[in-house]
């Protein structure tokens, strides 16, 4: 069902300042600036700037999301081999979407079903 990571999110407490620092660290503007969400490509993979902080204590706060098919089917598949849900099953735009579990060690790990 894997087929390959496609995006990784940093959330981030002051979103123009993240924009700015990541625009100098990888030479370029984002493709997607919103108050809500910041996304750069990189090598054809996504960075995405998230300035939600809910949930997010300490360092870190990183989110690798591995592009599937079928999101509602991997997600429930991960939680019938033991992990725990981090965050249900939610279209975030486009038809785009995401969840999140933690595997039994203690690892987030993200899915993202992106039909673009």
């Amino acid at each position: 069902m894997f087929q390959g990571l496609r995006t990784v999110i940093y959330h981030v407490n002051d979103l123009d300042k993240a924009k700015k620092w990541y625009a100098s660290v990888l030479e370029k503007e984002p493709y997607f600036a919103q108050p809500y969400y910041v996304g750069f490509d990189v090598g054809g993979f996504e960075l995405g700037l998230d300035p939600d902080m809910t949930g997010v204590t300490g360092a870190g706060g990183v989110t690798a999301y591995w592009n599937v098919s079928d999101c509602e089917a991997t997600f429930k598949r991960l939680l019938e081999l033991g992990a725990s849900e981090h965050s249900g099953v939610q279209e975030v735009g486009g038809g785009i979407r995401v969840a999140s579990v933690m595997d039994p060690f203690g690892n987030v790990i993200g899915v993202i079903e992106n039909p673009n």
